[in-house]
């Protein structure tokens, strides 16, 4: 079946996973393995839950590992979907969160900056915030990459916080934590997950911001240029004011 043909998972049953982990990757060959044996360890100490790696695309070795990681049973249940081209970060969400089992989702790189043993504490916090669920955001306390790249973050950071009001120092964290329903109900655009606090408030889903661990990259580089990110940053900052200003939703619905 093709990628653009996966349809959604049946209803949940007893047996499903109670939490789905969700990583793009776009040729990380070199750093899948060692992520893949990190999430491996994580695993016991988190509720029931399933892994899915969405391959974005890649031209090097990444999914030939990741197969081997799952036959060689480091993460036997491990799901691999592929896309037959590059379409970004926010696509390769979309096509992982469809295909999840899961009530909740986790999300992650595949670079080995970031750390899934935080998602035990996450988890907890989301368990723990009264009433609706809470988007969780694992904010990166201190930026393990090169200064030009933390100068941008910062700007980028500073004028969505300006322009969006959201209230979360990190909104490009990778480490999210959410429900599936809360995602798959928004519009789908590249860059969206840069924007989840300000567009899932928006629908009532309460902030939780967390201080998580950012380490180095293990290897290579990141595929995105900081003007790249300057530039798309500042448009996509302009899209999510003008949806969030024509969205029209009630505070509450009364069934007569």
């Amino acid at each position: 079946m093709g990628v653009g043909t996966l349809s959604s998972p049946a209803s949940p049953t007893d047996d499903a996973p109670v939490l789905s982990i969700v990583s793009v990757v776009l040729d990380e060959a070199a750093n899948i393995r060692p992520v893949c044996q990190e999430l491996a360890d994580a695993l016991a100490h988190l509720p029931p839950a399933e892994v899915i790696f969405v391959d974005d695309g890649s031209t090097d070795d990444t999914v030939a590992i990741l197969q081997a990681v799952r036959a060689e049973g480091i993460l036997p249940g491990l799901r691999i979907l592929s896309h037959d081209r590059r379409l970004g970060k926010s696509a390769g969400l979309r096509t992982g969160i469809e295909a999840a089992r899961g009530k909740w989702i986790a999300t992650l790189d595949g670079d080995g900056q970031d750390n899934p043993f935080e998602f035990i504490r996450m988890f907890e916090l989301a368990q723990q915030t009264p009433g609706r669920a809470p988007l969780v955001v694992g904010v990166r306390a201190k930026r393990r990459d090169r200064l030009s790249r933390r100068l941008a973050t910062r700007f980028a950071n500073g004028l969505r916080r300006r322009l969006l009001h959201d209230g979360c120092p990190d909104t490009g964290a990778p480490l999210k934590l959410f429900l599936r329903q809360d995602f798959l109900r928004l519009a789908q655009f590249e860059g969206l997950h840069r924007f989840l606090p300000s567009l899932m408030g928006r629908h009532g889903v309460p902030l939780v911001c967390t201080p998580v661990d950012h380490r180095s990259r293990l290897h290579g580089q990141s595929k995105y240029t900081n003007l790249n990110r300057a530039l798309v940053g500042i448009r996509d900052v302009l899209g999510v004011m003008w949806l969030n200003r024509r969205a029209r939703i009630p505070d509450s619905i009364t069934e007569r």
